[in-house]
């Protein structure tokens, strides 16, 4: 009886191998490659189609590694979008992935992958539970939808989102500073983020510091540090963020928004590499990169006096421009289907998009961004009662689109309206949301220390 068995497994086992040889080969005739997960997302199997995408080897190298660390944490790591997917019985198609292989150089794919362990044929392998399909992206045939892409917490579909994912690739081994421009809500932080993870400061600290969130006064001791006794308050000596920063990335966020007296002494920094703490005349000397960020025109504000061209050229030596949402229109659904997933997986639920909430978020203009669209989505997910978000699920502002069958024109954006415009729509945010300077805010997609100083700026009182 036990040979019997034994035999029975000898021959299961022989079976199951030539059924995944044989659907291996059909993928491979395709020019694709398979990649079999078990139920902990560990792969059991690889066709020799990787090998051509990836060079002589790569299958054998991959077997028994985790999806996460073949195919990324953003889609196979505890919170990725596909493992989300997979999990709920969900199939995702052309999604983008860096293939990562010890000793071998990445690779950019496009990623398909079901959940098929109900549907699989009994002769094969009963370990298998997920299956992924890989093609690298060069060989995507020209009237194929580019496939959503992710990039150090980023997504894209968008030419412009793709160029700029391998813009920022491009700078890996350079540690320039950086000036990033857009709209508030574009993710200007990521690519802060993205620079300095893929730069060969990446083992050194991030330290972020919003310009526009404290006055001179605070702000400068903020930065820079201050010794015992330099003002009222300070009862001990504080180390500034260019100091904390030793050795990585410090990011200026609202740079733009830095007074004269400040920019004088930033300009300094970055010229002499040394600075001096509030209420010491000793200099430090600092190797912290810099990158900053700004909405605002500042070419605008050097005409007008309210920035140093100086301190601007200084900054920008490599720059970066991020677009608005409404200018990649082809993200706006697969940005809401990862906020979805990523918000009603922090409430333990699983929820899908209607269609008609699809065409609700992509008829909006979307001032906010995706600062914007990721409160709707929470908001979408706070009031709907079901699992299906519905656009009646959506915030009013969304909804209002779809009612009045056009979408508004997109509000120009602050850094590039002058003041009378931008005061007209700050007054008309401020009154749909009945005064409420925190909602208003969120409307917008700005901080409400933002909002409140350009009320003040604009002499704008209910």
């Amino acid at each position: 009886m036990t040979e019997v068995t034994d035999f029975d497994g000898v021959l299961q086992r022989e079976l199951s191998a030539h059924f995944v040889r044989a659907v291996s080969g059909i993928f491979e005739c395709m020019g694709r490659a398979l990649i079999c997960l078990d139920v902990e997302f560990r792969v059991v199997h690889v066709s020799d189609g990787l090998d051509a995408i990836a060079g002589p080897g790569a299958s054998r190298v991959a077997e028994d590694l985790h999806a996460e660390q073949v195919l990324g944490e953003d889609l196979f790591g505890p919170q990725g979008v596909l493992r989300r997917a997979l999990l709920a019985g969900e199939r995702r198609e052309g999604w983008g992935a860096t293939l990562t292989l010890p000793g071998r150089a990445p690779v950019l794919l496009s990623v398909s992958a079901a959940s098929v362990a109900s549907m699989l044929s009994p002769l094969c392998d009963p370990r298998v539970v997920y299956m992924v399909v890989v093609r690298p992206i060069s060989t995507a045939p020209p009237t194929e939808e580019p496939p959503v892409r992710f990039f150090s917490g980023m997504i894209g579909r968008a030419p412009v989102m793709l160029r700029t994912f391998e813009f920022i690739r491009s700078l890996a081994e350079s540690e320039a500073t950086v000036l990033v421009t857009g709209e508030s809500g574009t993710g200007k932080e990521l690519v802060a983020r993205a620079l300095h993870l893929d730069s060969p400061r990446r083992a050194g600290p991030f330290v972020a510091v919003n310009c526009g969130a404290l006055p001179g006064e605070l702000l400068e001791s903020e930065l820079f540090g201050h010794v015992r006794g330099a003002f009222t308050g300070a009862v001990r000596d504080r180390q500034g963020r260019f100091e904390l920063a030793r050795g990585g990335t410090l990011f200026l966020d609202e740079v733009g928004d830095l007074s004269l007296a400040l920019q004088v002494k930033l300009l300094r920094v970055l010229q002499e590499r040394t600075f001096e703490r509030v209420g010491e005349s000793r200099s430090t000397a600092t190797d912290a990169r810099i990158i900053a960020a700004t909405n605002r025109d500042l070419p605008r504000d050097i005409r007008e006096g309210r920035f140093r061209e100086d301190l601007y050229y200084r900054l920008r030596v490599v720059p970066i421009t991020m677009p608005p949402l409404r200018e990649r229109r082809e993200d706006i659904e697969p940005l809401a289907l990862h906020l979805l997933g990523r918000v009603s997986g922090r409430l333990g639920r699983s929820m899908l998009m209607s269609p008609d909430a699809r065409r609700a978020l992509l008829e909006y203009h979307w001032p906010g961004n995706v600062r914007e669209l990721e409160n709707a989505i929470e908001y979408a997910v706070a009031v709907c009662r079901g699992q299906t978000i519905h656009d009646t699920d959506l915030p009013v502002e969304v909804r209002e689109v779809r009612l009045t069958g056009s979408a508004a024109p997109a509000p120009p954006a602050f850094a590039r309206t002058d003041d009378e415009v931008e005061r007209d729509q700050l007054h008309r945010t401020l009154e749909q949301h009945r005064w409420n300077r925190a909602a208003a805010a969120t409307a917008l997609g700005i901080s409400r220390t933002t909002l409140w100083r350009r009320m003040r700026e604009l002499g704008l009182d209910r």
